[in-house]
């Protein structure tokens, strides 16, 4: 998994693994035999995006399991379920530390994939690109956002250090939208500058000032068709600047905002609001 480093993986794990088991398991230890072996399969029950394998495997090391196949790719859409993804082999006190923990990672990480790919299948057709936003559980940001990217969905900026997103608060404290983007252009030149606006009067008065991206904030579809007529009305050489609709968005309406001819639709529900996707682990003792 590229999103987070090997050791970023086993630090995370090993966190996840002693808020569970603290001193030990003390239902396992009691009553499964220390010798017994067992295989376990993870089988995947509803339709969607399989996302964040790797941790399940990492999950299984850290609590002793030998053996962990995956048997999927990650990524891809499986609508006929269920479908074994995993199996793994080892001591049935092993397996059973992990199942919980790994199976939090898995069905958390599938069930962004999954409703990222659900409005990406939205729009689809369209120019619109769908967006994730910083709405992500502390910690687990890296591995939320490569879970929207493994549901076709693009990656917004990181954090607040890697792009200038000037916003309501920001151009009420610099004074001005100009005053706002011109301070971001000094200090950093080569980062992207994304200015947020309210309604057509602010969306002309931002694209007077260069900015790279604008973010049209919680507009309707016929005012983000006019916002496009508007950029692009007043674009000349190159110097067009993307647009970003923002607020208010679900399932039901991202088609409408996609079809005003946006360039991206962010939609925070992605990581902060999607359902689990629903695994189970089946034990077999041998």
């Amino acid at each position: 998994m590229a999103a987070i480093t090997a050791e970023e993986m086993r630090e995370l794990v090993a966190r996840a693994l002693a808020e569970d088991l603290g001193d030990g398991d003390v239902t396992g230890e009691a009553t499964v035999p220390a010798e017994r072996t067992a295989t376990a399969r993870i089988v995947q029950k509803a339709p969607g995006v399989v996302f964040g394998l790797d941790l399940v495997v990492e999950t299984m090391a850290q609590t002793g399991v030998q053996e962990v196949d995956t048997l999927v790719a990650e990524g891809e859409w499986f609508q006929d379920i269920p479908v074994e993804v995993l199996v793994a082999r080892g001591t049935a006190r092993s397996i059973l530390a992990a199942e919980r923990t790994a199976l939090n990672f898995l069905g958390h990480l599938s069930g962004v994939a999954t409703l990222t790919a659900r409005y990406v299948e939205a729009v689809a057709g369209t120019k619109a690109r769908i967006l994730d936003t910083r709405k992500t559980t502390p910690g687990l940001r890296k591995l939320e956002k490569a879970a929207v990217a493994a549901g076709g969905g693009t990656n917004h900026r990181m954090g607040l250090f890697d792009a200038f997103l000037i916003k309501e608060n920001h151009i009420a404290a610099a004074g001005s939208i100009p005053r706002a983007v011109y301070a971001a252009r000094k200090a950093h030149p080569e980062l992207p500058v994304e200015v947020e606006v309210r309604n057509l009067d602010e969306t002309a008065y931002a694209l007077g000032t260069g900015a790279d991206q604008l973010l049209l904030d919680n507009m309707d579809p016929p005012t983000l068709r006019a916002a496009v007529e508007l950029r692009d009305a007043n674009s000349h050489d190159g110097g067009k600047p993307t647009l970003e609709a923002s607020g208010g968005v679900n399932l039901e309406t991202v088609r409408a905002a996609a079809e005003s001819g946006v360039d991206f639709i962010s939609v925070g529900a992605l990581t902060h609001s999607a359902p689990v996707l629903d695994f189970s682990l089946l034990l077999s003792t041998d």
